[in-house]
């Protein structure tokens, strides 16, 4: 059967000119740009299970309990039928089912319990592969994941609760952790009157005589994963902002005093539970120092700001993806609509995107894997660039891959709505883009290093082609202008993305993809729409980048 032949018959006319269902692929091994990115970042080791994870992710089964649990949001039940207070929150079972996917294969604890560096790029690999099947899902494996620094600067904390965290095991039972042996982490920091003003943050916390040990009392305006096993927190004590850990269990196994108000009506982000929490007299242990709650928490938040870019660069590919397949079966004004002209700038463009997202994210995940301090130096700058960068580009991405598809883009079988509404979540979680522009500034006003260590990896294609070398030139003369410097962050780290793109691309081994990202970024750059590509560059070759073997 060819790809334009009848699918099915109907009584009144033949079903044909429709794409074969695009499932049951191995989404790592059709991905040169990931495969590339992870070796680079020095996860090459873990190919062979990365691939394995790929072809569980991208099977139909996968797939459709992604949908699953979309249409199938979680529900908080406050009261048990008798009327006892239980906080629990129901999900579908296929949101359990691919949580313990994520889990069992190690995607929460491969980058702290490999041996050899590259583990947190074995972790990005596998954290851009699921969100393609399922975003939401990926909250509780971060947050998890992102929570071991943090929770390592309380070492009796540690001792108890990491093992927990590292097992790569799922036990959704509303029970204490010790009975389960693993745990899942969540995170509360936001209030109604700060949102990214934590220092604004109500929430007291009172010590209850024994070290290390306080009661908290007040609120969270944002708790993620609201039915983890523990929680860090900010609040207020004597001193100031300090960091906590609250779990949901006490060690008598009794209910902790965290109280949920309701689940979140979200645009997106549907399958996973965000909540509003009071603490109500609960339990926590501090981490860190009294009034250095900030420091403490950014552990995570760094590690969670990396897992924002890496999943909007695979949701990034999963839309390209999409949008090549269809034009790959699809006839339109008498020939394949991969090969009208118009056409082929534009799906070129989405793949270049998204390879230049997926470079510059796994670049992070090497640095997070790295010991010495220039490459620490680049992590704690780059992760706020690509966090910001990345972000920023997904929600037009999606809607321009979604306008591949035409109308059949636009309804939600496609899955293409379920991914145009989830776009735009990781842009304002884990600090917004103003939040994460000023974070550029500050690390350089703080450490001078850090910007050295971006303006190194840079200069290592400063060889590579005029158009390059022009933008790093412009870029280092904004640097050193500090005119209105905090007004102009955004167009700074704008600036400071691209060329870092554009540097790994040259330096990777894809020219065509390199060519096509300068002459559409920096020879001028965008002027708002994808497909703006001026001609004579290898598209042809891109695109076949993103076509899967169905």
């Amino acid at each position: 059967m060819t790809a334009h032949a009848a699918l099915t018959d109907l009584q009144t006319h033949k079903v044909e000119n429709q794409p074969p269902v695009l499932a049951d692929v191995n989404l790592f091994d059709a991905d040169p740009g990931l495969e590339s990115a992870l070796d680079r970042a020095g996860g090459g080791w873990a190919a062979r299970r990365v691939s394995a994870f790929g072809r569980a992710v991208g099977s139909a089964e996968t797939l459709a309990l992604g949908d699953l649990a979309n249409r199938h949001p979680p529900e908080l039940h406050a009261f048990d039928r008798y009327g006892a207070r239980i906080d629990e929150v129901e999900f579908h079972p296929a949101y359990h089912s691919l949580l313990r996917l994520g889990l069992e294969e190690e995607t929460a604890s491969i980058a702290w319990t490999c041996d050899r560096p590259g583990g947190h790029a074995a972790h990005a690999a596998m954290t851009y592969l699921l969100t393609q099947a399922e975003a939401g899902v990926c909250c509780p494996l971060t947050m998890t994941y992102a929570s071991v620094p943090t929770i390592r600067q309380n070492e009796t904390l540690a001792a108890e609760w990491l093992p927990r965290v590292l097992t790569p095991a799922y036990d959704p039972r509303p029970a204490s952790a010790a009975t389960k042996g693993c745990a899942t982490i969540g995170m509360a920091m936001t209030e109604k009157q700060g949102g990214s003003d934590v220092r604004a943050n109500t929430t007291r916390a009172e010590p209850t005589g024994v070290d290390g040990e306080y009661v908290l009392t007040g609120h969270k305006w944002f708790c993620s994963a609201p039915m983890a096993d523990g929680f860090l927190t900010l609040a207020q004590t004597d001193v100031g902002l300090t960091c906590f850990f609250a779990p949901r269990f006490m060690p008598d196994g009794l209910r902790n005093r965290i109280f949920i108000q309701r689940l979140k009506s979200k645009l997106g982000n549907r399958s996973n539970a965000s909540a509003e929490i009071d603490y109500a007299g609960a339990l926590a242990f501090r981490i860190g120092e009294e009034g250095r709650g900030v420091p403490a928490i950014m552990e995570m938040v760094r590690h969670t700001r990396l897992d924002c870019a890496v999943a909007c660069a695979g949701m990034m590919r999963w839309g390209a993806v999409n949008a090549v397949h269809h034009a790959a079966h699809r006839r339109a004004f008498g020939r394949d609509l991969i090969d009208q002209p118009l056409m082929r700038p534009v799906l070129a463009d989405l793949i270049v995107e998204a390879e230049a997202a997926t470079a510059l994210a796994f670049r992070v995940a090497k640095a997070f894997d790295a010991q010495d301090e220039g490459e620490a130096a680049f992590a704690r700058m780059a992760s706020a660039i690509a966090k910001f960068w990345i972000t920023k580009r997904l929600p037009n991405h999606a809607y321009e891959a979604m306008e591949c598809l035409g109308g059949n883009g636009f309804v939600e079988e496609s899955g293409m709505p379920r991914l145009y509404r989830e776009a735009p979540v990781n842009a304002i979680w884990e600090g917004s883009g103003n939040v994460n522009a000023l974070d550029v500034l500050r690390a350089v006003a703080k450490d001078p290093r850090t910007l050295e260590a971006v303006l190194a990896e840079i200069d290592l294609a400063r060889d590579g082609c005029t158009a390059f070398n022009s933008a790093v030139i412009q870029l280092k003369r904004d640097l050193t202008d500090a005119t209105d410097r905090e007004s102009r962050a955004r167009r700074i780290v704008e600036s400071l993305a691209l060329c870092l793109q554009a540097s790994l691309l040259i330096r990777g081994d894809a020219p065509e993809v390199a060519e096509v990202f300068v002459a559409g970024r920096l020879s001028g750059g965008m002027r708002g729409c994808y497909g703006s590509l001026p001609g004579g560059l290898p598209i042809g070759p891109v695109i076949e980048r993103a076509r899967l073997p169905i």
